[in-house]
């Protein structure tokens, strides 16, 4: 292997080994237990594992200098080994950048608390970085392994290479390391396989537009990124392939549009770095809005930059599947007695339906439709008139927009798919006038709602309309909330503790409208973006808990918040989804109303997932997210899940109204496409609420809502949520 200084252009992690005899191998925290075999053997480590009865997997590593890392990686079958690949090297491509916040932010917030940023517009570091495993060591836990190779130096950022094996899983999982001193960093990384001898390299993909594509470039193309469908790209080896593909959420910071951005790769030089011909996963600097925020990198912490390399007896297109299966193919599977919901989309679909017409265009169903049906996603929830249309309108402009909403979203609705009429609308609330202080929120009516946010001094709070019924005349935040109540509706902040609701909704949590039942609470999305922490959205999901510590007993929905779809987009990567508990059980119909639905969300019957961990069950003392149980020590609390990565932990958090407590479960024992119910014993002295989050090695995860504690009322439900 070739060596590279940090005197090169752009930053690439050559995984380069300078030379690690076998007997340095520390094996003393290895246990044969776990199901992988770990052989040293002179320069090499050998490790072997169960992938599918009677199937192993096998991978060579070649620890002497300057050899590619990975020697060989074989499926056995039998006494028969069919090698895949040879003589392939890791390699990572690093960018790191300035972060900065916009400014009039509330005082004493992290500059990594931020969306409105784009480090690329600003002049960015390119570090060459090298590997010189001075220390190799193999340690086990549960049913993996991981070979740890150290030290790892990627300009200011040093650590270390990990490298992952699951038992009963065809999975190589490999992660550099690395955390900086340096303050305000924010990272990119590409990420993939440098090959010594790429032969006639057969590569296969899924394109933008879902056919199956393929190219067989020669050993001296050029780098080129390259969109496709379900982020992987495989490659045809000896005798088999291999896919490679990111963590399908944990990869992807926000950004306004999922726009696909080509986030793959193959070719020579890529980075305009490495001369060998490799293949990869790659990001864009640009691109997707006005805003691309890149990863945080807080000072001190380890950002794991994982890639997962899959294994396949079978020609790309099958390895291809085969990979997609961990995400079920991007779709959200059903559930028994859940429907899935998720809100928060700009769609502008009342002004797309009034252009339309004014062009005399016939009206068509959009694209959107079948991508969310596609998505096995049955509700989808509006935010209209953000940036289109006219919210401020004091009446005829904006109620005919209303009527061109509610026909749109009557016209696009059917027994299988429900669109929802809402809206973003960040009007002052309760005492507050205007300004920041009433932050972003969105409302959920249960049926369609003629209203204005302009009352004239002698105008009713509430009219009849010859034509279109009841309207509502909102002049105040005590307005607001009285027709929320009046229509039985639900409103919460959205994107709270940062953007436009950086503010929110701490500023007003003693008001009588957050206290209120129609005050859900606030959202959750994975933003900012942290290669850190082990979870999504640990913003959102802090504030879950001091909501809860605040006697409040509010719940938190996930949401998406992006603008435009068309079908080639990376949707998925940008998704979450809630799946809700309807009574009864069934898709509400849009001329009957969704009511169902908006109780459930009140009552907290939902959890949130980003789709590959299912909650099937949360319960303690037979109650579930949403009620009350006695908080007596020693109860037996139970999670039921499912899962298609293999599971890392469940955190079960509780708080007793000022702190937080948190106890994990280690899930290492979970392997690949299983399920299980787990009970935990739990300690609940002056415990007000307790919840849980499930998080899989890829950083994917799902997470209830609080359960509430009494110890002096056991088995009584919250007169709040009932």
């Amino acid at each position: 292997m070739t060596r590279r200084h940090a005197t090169l252009a752009l930053a690439c992690i050559l995984l380069a080994p300078t030379g690690a005899p076998a007997g340095d191998v520390d094996l003393a925290r290895y246990r044969p237990e776990c199901g992988i075999t770990a052989t040293p053997d002179h320069d090499t480590l050998a490790l072997e594992w169960p992938v599918a009865n009677p199937s192993k997997a096998r991978l060579v590593l070649d620890l002497k200098p300057h050899a590619p890392l990975f020697q060989s990686i074989a499926l056995i079958q039998g006494t028969e080994s069919h090698t895949i690949l040879e003589h392939a090297d890791p390699a990572y491509f690093l960018l790191v950048g300035e972060r900065r916040a916009p400014g009039g932010r509330p005082p004493g917030m992290s500059v990594f608390n931020t969306f409105f940023d784009s480090p690329a517009l600003r002049p960015f570091d390119r570090f060459a970085s090298q590997l010189d495993p001075a220390q190799v060591r193999v340690q086990s836990r549960g049913a993996r392994a991981s070979v740890v190779i150290e030290p790892l130096t990627i300009g200011p950022f040093h650590g270390r290479l990990e490298i992952t094996i699951y038992r009963g899983s065809p999975l190589i999982h490999v992660e550099a390391v690395a955390a900086t001193t340096l303050e305000n960093r924010a990272i990119l990384y590409d990420t993939g396989l440098a090959l010594a001898d790429p032969g006639a390299a057969q590569l296969s993909w899924i394109d933008r537009d879902g056919n199956p594509a393929q190219a067989q470039p020669p050993a001296d193309a050029p780098s080129r990124a390259l969109g496709v469908r379900g982020r992987a790209l495989a490659l045809a080896g000896k005798q088999g392939s291999i896919a490679v593909f990111p963590p399908p959420h944990q990869y992807f910071f926000p950004r306004d549009l999922s726009t696909n951005l080509a986030t793959t790769w193959f070719g020579k030089g890529h980075r305009g770095l490495d001369t060998r011909f490799g293949f990869g996963i790659g990001q864009a600097e640009r691109g997707g809005g006005a805003f691309a925020p890149w990863f945080n990198a807080p000072p001190r912490t380890d950002q794991r930059m994982g890639v997962f390399y899959l294994l396949s007896d079978q020609p790309p297109a099958q390895a291809l599947e085969q990979a997609a299966a961990f995400t079920h193919h991007d779709r959200y599977p059903k559930l028994a007695g859940y429907h899935t919901f998720s809100p928060h989309w700009h769609l502008a679909v009342a002004a797309e339906a009034a252009a339309n017409s004014a062009a005399g265009r016939k009206p068509v169903m959009p694209e959107y439709v079948k991508m969310f049906k596609d998505m096995g996603v049955e509700i989808v929830q509006l935010a209209e008139f953000h940036g289109d249309g006219h919210p401020q309108d004091p009446g005829p402009i904006r109620l005919r927009e209303l009527a061109t909403l509610f026909g749109e979203c009557r016209r696009l609705s059917d027994s299988e798919f429900l669109l929802l009429p809402g809206e973003e609308a960040n009007i002052a609330l309760g005492p507050y006038k205007a300004g920041r202080e009433a932050g972003h929120w969105v409302y959920l009516f249960p049926r369609p709602v003629f209203w204005t946010m302009k009352r004239g001094a002698a105008e009713p709070f509430h009219e009849l309309n010859s034509e279109l019924g009841s309207v509502y005349h909102v002049g105040s935040g005590d307005d607001m909330v009285r027709l929320l109540n009046d229509v039985r509706g639900l409103a919460w902040t959205s994107h709270p503790r940062v953007k436009g609701s950086s503010w929110t909704p701490d500023l007003y949590r003693d008001a009588d409208f957050f206290k209120s039942a129609v005050w859900l609470g606030a959202s959750w999305k994975a933003m900012p973006a942290d290669l850190s922490t082990g979870r999504l959205g640990a913003r959102a999901l802090d504030l879950l808990d001091d909501m809860s510590n605040w006697g409040a007993r509010k719940f938190m929905p996930g949401e998406v918040d992006v603008f435009k779809l068309d079908h080639t987009h990376e949707l998925y990567a940008h998704m979450n989804v809630n799946y809700v508990r309807l009574e009864p059980d069934r898709l509400p119909r849009f001329d009957l109303g969704w009511s169902a639905l908006v109780e459930a969300l009140r009552l907290g019957r939902f959890f949130v997932s980003t789709g590959e961990v299912l909650i099937e069950r949360f319960t303690l003392a037979g109650r579930g997210s949403g009620q009350t149980a006695p908080a007596r020590n020693g109860q037996m609390l139970s999670i039921a899940l499912r899962w298609t990565f293999p599971l890392d932990h469940i955190d079960i958090l509780s708080g007793d109204g000022a702190r937080v407590h948190r106890q994990r479960v280690d899930m290492a024992d979970a392997v690949a496409f299983d399920k299980n119910e787990i009970t935990i014993q739990t300690e609940l002295t002056g415990r007000t609420w307790i919840r849980a989050e499930a998080w899989d090695v890829a950083g994917n995860g799902a997470f209830t809502q609080p359960i509430w504690l009494e110890p002096d009322a056991p088995g009584k439900r919250s007169n709040q949520h009932d």
